[in-house]
């Protein structure tokens, strides 16, 4: 078990936590999936090596924290946490607004989900090294 990265994934959609975890669980990785950013949150001590963070929760509940301030919280509490953000969202003023805020990491959930965001944790990691 020495040297497996410990992954968050965060995403209020089932389908996609499941995906994500049997994927990419393996010697080298262990994912947990949460559903809220706030249960996420409350497992940072646990020390994960990458967040991959949903960038959009459900609207009509306002006692759940977006993806955004999500990700805030996580930089005020780990500023050296990489995060890929996830998002169905294609807009370019989306894109370009995340990497205003200096995130290097963004996923689209399309049909190259899987391919995607598997180059973007090994870049992560490589990073890291």
């Amino acid at each position: 078990m020495a040297g497996q990265k410990l992954i968050y994934i965060v995403d209020d959609d089932p389908f996609i936590n499941m995906l994500i975890v049997k994927r990419f669980t393996s010697g080298d990785y262990t994912l947990e999936a949460f559903k809220s950013g706030e249960d996420c949150l409350k497992a940072i001590n646990n020390n994960p090596d990458l967040i991959i963070l949903d960038y959009l929760f459900p609207e009509e509940d306002p006692k759940y924290m977006d993806g955004m301030e999500v990700f805030n919280r996580i930089k005020e509490l780990r500023p050296g946490l990489p995060v890929i953000i996830l998002s169905a969202q294609e807009k370019g003023e989306v894109v370009l607004d995340l990497a205003r805020k200096g995130i290097k990491d963004y996923v689209i959930k399309d049909s190259n989900l899987i391919k995607n965001l598997d180059e973007a944790i090994r870049d992560v990691f490589s990073r890291k090294s």
